[in-house]
């Protein structure tokens, strides 16, 4: 008789922190669909992406509510309604592959992309560069006008405080 049979690895975590891993997990695929994780934690955290993409494709507010009560995040479950149950519709299953890296240099645990079946790293990669360089940009044009009005500032400070 097997007393500790478990069918899922529970981390050496309790029940709260695991949860918390693993809805982590799911949300930052979703939102990047692509995700760098060991071996067991991609296995994990696929089961609840492939329940989840299964909600999200049966559509209306009941699933909707569900999904939020279990990823907590209002940004993830709209892009899973609305995105990524368009995209698979006509899929039956498996939205997710894992794709092997080799081993952690640190503590050699196997290392996967954890990523959706119709992800394009060129697109992908573009679009992050150029929401990068967009967000730089602005950055650097902020920085500018601040530095431009503290000039200003220490310039009139200079003329009313000089001694003539």
């Amino acid at each position: 008789m097997r007393h500790r049979h478990q069918k899922h690895s529970s981390f050496g975590l309790k029940s709260g922190p695991r949860k918390s891993l693993i809805r982590g997990l799911v949300q930052s695929l979703v939102v990047h669909e692509r995700i760098k994780t060991t071996l067991p934690r991609a296995r994990s955290a696929q089961r609840f992406v492939e329940k989840a993409v299964t909600l999200g494709k049966k559509g209306g507010l009941p699933e909707r509510r569900l999904l939020l009560s279990r990823l907590s995040n209002a940004s993830a479950v709209s892009k899973i309604m609305d995105q990524l149950s368009s995209r698979f519709k006509d899929r039956a299953g498996g939205f997710t592959r894992m794709i092997k890296l080799g081993q952690r240099a640190g503590d050699q645990a196997e290392m996967v992309y954890l990523e959706f079946v119709d992800y394009d790293p060129n697109q992908a990669l573009s679009k992050e560069t150029k929401d990068a360089s967009d967000v730089k940009r602005q950055s650097y044009l902020k920085k500018k006008k601040t530095k431009k009005r503290i000039r200003k500032i220490q310039q009139h400070s200079r003329r009313v405080n000089r001694p003539e």
